[in-house]
């Protein structure tokens, strides 16, 4: 446990809690590398995904008595995005030749640079190797780009996703696990 910090798996009675984080580190954390228009097509191509709470890959870190931060992975094709968001694919990936998904990852901006990002990617890491994958991918907002690459995440390619309206750049980056 990161000190201050401690993990669970999410629950369904999280969902409204966990949509009241992303939506503040959708609408702070993105300060700085995207506009306002990019900012609010954010919403429409990321968020929850109850998949992966279903699926019992989604956690929750918690601090002070808070939520400060979520995130999870999935063996699923689905790259990112939320419920919402057009042209997801629930198939399942073969841990033999395919990388897992690293998903919907937050940080409450009260507990931005504390270590959350970096306890989630652990989690995932570790809970992927477990079942198999020796590959991770994820796709990487600006604001988050620099945590994943001090984790030894590397870009695979970068891309405009105009979804939602104005286009929002991501970067597509992965990493050899165990």
């Amino acid at each position: 446990m990161t000190a201050g910090l401690s993990h669970r798996l999410a629950e369904p009675a999280d969902l409204d809690a966990l949509k009241g984080v992303m939506d503040a580190s959708i609408a702070e954390l993105q300060r700085g590398f995207l506009d306002p228009a990019q900012i609010a097509s954010s919403r429409a191509i990321m968020g929850l995904d109850r998949q992966l709470v279903a699926d019992g890959t989604y956690f929750v870190v918690e601090a002070e008595g808070r939520i400060a931060g979520c995130g999870g992975w999935s063996r699923r094709a689905t790259l990112y995005g939320g419920d919402h968001t057009p042209g997801r694919d629930a198939a399942l990936l073969d841990p033999g030749t395919q990388a897992a998904r690293v998903r919907a990852m937050y940080t409450h901006p009260d507990f931005a640079r504390r270590g959350v990002g970096r306890l989630i990617l652990e989690l995932c890491e570790a809970a992927a190797g477990a079942e198999g994958f020796t590959r991770l991918e994820l796709m990487a907002t600006l604001s988050g780009r620099a945590l994943y690459t001090q984790c030894g995440y590397t870009d695979i390619e970068a891309i405009e996703d105009a979804r939602g309206g104005a286009a929002v750049p991501l970067v597509r980056m992965g990493k050899a696990i165990g």
